[in-house]
């Protein structure tokens, strides 16, 4: 369960609330003491039923938070279960992790993976030789897919309980006192500061299905219905990522109402453009940016009311060192993994984020990242190389590149495998290749290629390799104008 504590800081800070609001939805509503009371009551029906490793399949609501909360308690193996992730995904995490215990509302799509329903929403199978796991793990989150089989990180409780600490100690001049779920509670970022970090705080946590909120799948957004959640919620903080905050400001700037109640915007999953952060200042929009990544259990850099820098990610926060490499690589010390589920733990304690940044008078500036991946607009790590090898086994298609970063959407540029195939035929072979991928990875947008990447024309090296910088100053405009049309 980590070092000695780590679980008891939350549970003693809950407990001191007493019957002050804790959790809501809808009409359901559960002081400290009640929800306490329903932890315990779980957690002993995880214990009896000799439950080792937890995955949590529901929608955000009360149930969640309570079953997380409770295989805490129980110091238990949780995995959260994104609902994004494509079915061949799903079952990677059920068997890669060793899961032998389901919590889900129907598990009849698991049976298949041998899952039988006990009582309560409880299914369980037996699992041979699960993978050996770091001492101290109690969370198994997985990225969201920057290849074709997304990664397990192991954390103990210390990591995710200084996190959450230190985002309370941020926000503290805020005084929040309800905080809205926006984002999947499945996503770390989620799970610990719209969770974790309100109960620390003693705040109320307001949890909604993601289809009430206005959010379906990975990209799907309805600002309509999401703005009517707001005023009904009058939360005082929300997590937002950076397209979510765009439609946000967009709706505002066309008139739209927003509670006076806002305090605290938290901002991050990908890279956020200064001039939206402008935008949003001069509407009076409380937001912040952060940055973060699952292996340091979330966020380790942001900016707060007192120190605060549009166009940096801000500042270190106080379980967090972090430092500047010699090629820029961003390195970060403090709460970290374990390790990757499957692997060796890091014998360094410096772990390289995979991004490149400098400081600007101690706030972190981020450039891009150091390999191929890119950060879609709604926070989804893609890795585009995956998505072009299985787009070129299309017989009509010659050549892929995928493009997505900070965009809403992705946008593919192809080269056919002949001057005679259709639109219809492109089309007809990227329909295949989507639907073997999870929505966010899919290509949401084609163009065709004006002429083949080639080491003569600077698209490709001589060996065949795409040069991407290239590819995206030759189609920047054509993409642009693609996604501005598809917007309209």
């Amino acid at each position: 369960m980590g070092r000695p504590g780590a679980t008891e800081m939350l549970f003693a800070a809950m407990r001191a609330q007493g019957e002050r609001l804790a959790l809501q939805q809808g009409d359901l509503r559960l002081s400290y003491r009640e929800a306490l009371h329903e932890v315990a009551l779980r957690a002993e029906r995880l214990r009896s039923a000799g439950c080792r490793r937890v995955a949590i399949a529901l929608d955000n609501g009360i149930d969640w938070a309570l079953w997380d909360l409770a295989a805490l308690q129980a110091g238990l193996v949780c995995v959260p279960l994104p609902g994004f992730f494509s079915a061949a995904q799903q079952a990677h995490v059920l068997d890669s992790a060793g899961v032998d215990t389901l919590i889900i509302d129907d598990s009849t799509c698991f049976r298949p993976a041998g899952f039988g329903v006990t009582e309560g929403g409880i299914a369980q199978r037996h699992v041979d030789h699960p993978l050996t796991l770091p001492a101290g793990t109690v969370k198994i989150t997985y990225t969201s897919g920057s290849t074709g089989q997304p990664k397990g990180v192991c954390l103990d409780a210390a990591a995710q309980m200084a996190v959450a600490g230190s985002l309370w100690q941020a926000s503290r001049s805020c005084a929040i006192e309800r905080h809205l779920c926006v984002l999947p509670l499945a996503t770390l970022l989620e799970n610990i500061a719209g969770l974790y970090t309100p109960l620390l705080s003693g705040a109320a946590v307001d949890l909604i299905p993601m289809a009430d909120i206005g959010l379906s799948g990975a990209t799907g957004f309805d600002v309509q219905r999401f703005l009517a959640v707001l005023q009904r919620s009058q939360p005082n903080s929300l997590i937002l990522l950076p397209q979510l905050l765009l439609m946000l400001v967009a709706a505002v700037e066309r008139g739209a109402a927003l509670p006076a109640s806002l305090r605290f915007i938290a901002v991050g999953g990908g890279r956020v453009s200064p001039g939206l952060l402008q935008r949003a200042d001069a509407l009076g929009l409380p937001v912040f940016e952060g940055y973060g990544l699952s292996e340091c259990a979330s966020v380790v850099c942001l900016n707060t009311p007192e120190q605060r820098r549009i166009g940096t990610v801000g500042r270190p926060l106080p379980h967090a060192d972090v430092r500047i490499g010699p090629g820029g690589e961003v390195l970060v010390r403090g709460a970290r993994m374990l390790g990757y589920l499957g692997e060796a733990g890091a014998a360094d304690d410096w772990l390289d984020s995979g991004d490149l940044g400098h400081f600007e008078d101690d706030f972190l500036v981020l450039h891009g990242r150091s390999k191929h991946q890119f950060v879609t607009a709604y926070g989804r790590n893609v890795n585009p190389e995956w998505v072009e090898a299985e787009l070129v086994q299309q017989l009509p298609i010659a050549q892929a590149w995928l493009h997505g970063e900070a965009l809403p959407a992705n946008v593919a540029v192809l080269v056919p495998r002949g001057p005679g195939l259709s639109d219809d035929m492109l089309a007809a072979a990227v329909a295949t290749v989507n639907r073997e991928l999870p929505d966010y990875a899919r290509v949401h947008h084609w163009l065709r290629a004006d002429e083949p990447f080639s080491a003569a024309n600077g698209l490709a090296t001589p060996n065949g390799r795409l040069r991407r910088a290239a590819l995206l100053d030759r189609y920047r405009g054509a993409i642009d104008r693609r996604i501005t049309a598809a917007t309209l």
